[in-house]
């Protein structure tokens, strides 16, 4: 089923298109407008977009004046992508490698015969599936699952986009990934994250003598570096940080989920001191609800720390912001922002329990 919206300068151009898909014994449904009477394209834009989005009809086909005003606002609704094209090779590509949903097309700008042959190339065409692909159009998708609350707090998180991540989280991902594998692959992310996360460390310089001559050099000052994994899955982060940084101290938070309210229960805590001395890197491969990251960082400020990052892999919405709401003098690093969590607080599409890939239990 393809659903159909356009405006009142788009309606000759619809109607073309309608016989094209009567022809051709495609099924669609038709928000209107249905008279050439002056409307506003915004309103017929959502009612198509929404059948899309819900999944009444598979992908949807707008007419405007020019294909833009009406894209705009289609891309307005959740689920959405809907791309204006008025070129075979755009029609083509939208849906290779953009897997868009919806099609565009101005009525001042194509010509019947035109449209009819962009349409045919937008409905016959499939997503090509490759991961380079797939992986772009989730990241579109979180930036849209995003909450309003989130946005508004992007200034203290760092969502890492270097192509070694993404492709080594894709990786991660993919569940025929062995145990063996996917633990090398956490310890080379979170070495990648490091890097960025302990960017800001102080240094101070010293005199150092090169085989040609002596000269001032940086160092990092004090190597006061702590380094918190929470057990267990943050153990497998543990040795990426210290290939950094062999000489910095290792504290642990221990933690487990209560399968049944999903909720972080706290039983061990062993940190360096002096703790508020520290850099303090807080790490778990999953932030997922939020609960142990933020159960974790408030009982590291009980024993006096002070100076703390968090550092994760994937990380969901829900726990970003509530990790934030909780300590917003935290500075999080994440890997990747992944849609949603599911019913049973799982990271959508994330990678399964990290803890139990890791260590190969289940």
């Amino acid at each position: 089923m393809i659903a159909l919206g356009n405006d009142h300068a788009g309606l000759d151009l619809k109607n073309h298109v309608k016989a094209h898909l009567d022809e051709r014994g495609i099924a669609y449904k038709d928000f209107g407008t249905y008279t050439p009477d002056s409307c506003d394209y915004a309103v017929y834009a959502e009612k198509a977009a929404r059948a899309v989005a819900d999944g009444e009809c598979e992908l949807g086909l707008l007419f405007c004046g020019t294909g833009v005003g009406i894209s705009m606002a289609a891309n307005k609704v959740k689920g959405i992508r809907a791309a204006c094209c008025s070129d075979k090779f755009s029609a083509e590509m939208t849906r290779l490698h953009n897997d868009a949903n919806m099609l565009c097309l101005g009525g001042r700008v194509v010509t019947p015969e035109q449209a009819v042959e962009l349409v045919d190339i937008f409905l016959d065409t499939p997503f090509s599936g490759e991961e380079r692909h797939a992986r772009r159009i989730a990241q579109i998708t979180a930036i849209e699952n995003i909450v309003p609350e989130v946005k508004e707090i992007m200034n203290n998180v760092k969502i890492m986009t270097h192509p070694l991540i993404q492709h080594k989280i894709s990786m991660l991902r993919d569940k025929k990934t062995g145990t063996n594998e996917f633990r090398k692959l956490v310890e080379e992310i979170a070495m990648l994250e490091g890097y960025e996360a302990l960017s800001d460390l102080p240094t101070e310089d010293v005199e150092i003598d090169t085989p040609i001559e002596t000269c001032i050099t940086p160092v990092i000052a004090g190597r006061k570096l702590a380094i918190v994994p929470i057990l267990r899955a943050g153990l497998g982060m543990q040795q990426g940080l210290l290939s950094l940084c062999p000489t910095a101290k290792v504290g642990f938070i221990g933690m487990y989920r209560n399968e049944e309210t999903h909720e972080p229960v706290s039983y061990y805590c062993k940190l360096p001191r002096p703790i508020e001395e520290r850099t303090i890197v807080v790490m778990d491969p999953m932030l997922a609800t939020g609960g142990s990251a933020v159960d974790a960082i408030s009982q590291i400020k009980k024993e006096g720390g002070k100076n703390i990052k968090f550092m994760c892999i994937i990380a969901a919405p829900e726990g970003l912001e509530k990790l934030h709401a909780a300590h917003p003098d935290v500075q999080i690093y994440i890997g990747h922002l992944d849609r949603e969590l599911n019913d049973n607080a799982y990271i959508c599409p994330g990678l399964g329990d990290a803890g139990d890939r890791i260590f190969g239990t289940k």
